[in-house]
């Protein structure tokens, strides 16, 4: 299937300036999955939705995620307002969009979230985003650079945040940290975390994260450090 076939155009209304504009998004039945690496990023026949997931305001800059993009308050459409709609330059990420566009996009994103005090957890997810996109650009500098930022952001969630109404619990949390150390080479630092889902009774009831944890602990131990695929 072609790349415009496999997307569709979404009418979006801005909450911060109320313009109306129409962007990018995967069709779902277009999907096939191809394989997932053990860090969970997804590679699919065509495009990868991981591209489309924030959505740009082309009149003002407010960029946020699909699930976010219209919870927004009037404080933070108000931060909004001064710090990037009064610098913002008009532009439209609402074609088919690039690797580098998709970058820019999230980064967008993660800069706003920053500015609106969002959860770690929802920066953590777009700084994930980004590596995954600087990995299928195959940046290895820059994909590791926010591998790292995530890991940070992650560690800060497990232990300050409360993952209730998340798709996230604490399992998968500490298997991901332990992977994003792995992969970053804190190989001391990975078992931990890994140790921390193999250890915890409790983890039975995730067994899929439990057995990648068991899965990429023997690998280290065994000097195994390029396994990277679930599928």
């Amino acid at each position: 299937m072609k790349t415009l076939e496999q997307l569709y155009d979404k009418n979006v209304n801005c909450p911060v300036c109320n313009h109306e504009f129409t962007t990018k998004k995967v069709r779902t039945r277009s999907l096939r999955l191809i394989k997932q690496d053990t860090d969970f990023m997804p590679f699919y026949q065509g495009e990868n939705p991981i591209k489309y997931t924030v959505f740009v305001c082309p009149n003002c800059g407010y960029a946020a995620t699909e699930e976010k993009f219209d919870s927004i308050s009037n404080w933070s459409k108000e931060k909004i307002q001064i710090e990037v709609s009064s610098r913002w330059k008009k532009r439209s990420y609402g074609n088919v969009r690039n690797l580098d566009e998709a970058i820019d996009a999230c980064k967008l994103a993660l800069y706003e979230g920053q500015l609106l005090e969002e959860s770690r957890l929802y920066l953590a997810s777009i700084a994930l985003n980004i590596a995954w996109l600087y990995r299928l650009k195959e940046d290895n500098n820059e994909e590791k650079r926010f591998l790292k930022i995530a890991k940070g952001l992650y560690e800060e969630v497990y232990y300050k945040e409360n993952l209730h109404d998340t798709n996230m619990d604490e399992f998968k949390l500490a298997y991901l940290i332990g992977e994003l150390g792995r992969r970053l080479g804190d190989i001391e630092n990975a078992i931990k975390w890994f140790n921390i889902v193999v250890s915890k009774p409790a983890s039975n009831s995730n067994p899929t994260i439990r057995k990648l944890a068991i899965e990429q602990w023997r690998f280290i131990k065994e000097g195994r450090f390029n396994e990277c695929e679930i599928l």
